[in-house]
């Protein structure tokens, strides 16, 4: 049986730009990304601390070191530039290795650089 798990976690990040124009996902600095091991145009799900909207999109990589988090397309209206999110990004796991894996969860400061990493 395959069961859906936590695989990695981006925690308080502070959404930087709301681009409505734009096509559809969220952008997220590349070194942020290479530290949870989520992928251009994974799936993730976010979570809004400030209006507690949640929601679905894709992800695109940011420029590496900018802090960048935006909101693209439709998700821009699902939260405003200085809001607190939360994104976090599930894998499917065989039973056998779900008791052996633990998710990437990186913290961030206000600034979203990297304070801590589980």
């Amino acid at each position: 049986m395959l069961r859906c798990i936590l695989r990695a976690k981006i925690h308080m990040a502070t959404v930087t730009e709301s681009n409505l124009a734009y096509e559809g996902s969220i952008t997220i600095d590349e070194d942020i990304l290479k530290k949870t091991g989520i992928l251009p145009y994974e799936q993730v799900m976010i979570s809004n601390l400030n209006n507690g909207e949640r929601f679905e999109t894709y992800v695109i990589p940011g420029k590496k070191g900018s802090g960048m988090i935006c909101l693209n397309g439709p998700t821009a209206r699902k939260g405003a530039v200085g809001d607190k999110i939360i994104i976090f990004c599930y894998g499917y796991f065989e039973d056998g290795k779900i008791r052996r894996f633990k998710p990437k969860i990186v913290l961030l400061d206000s600034k979203n650089k990297i304070v801590k990493i589980r």
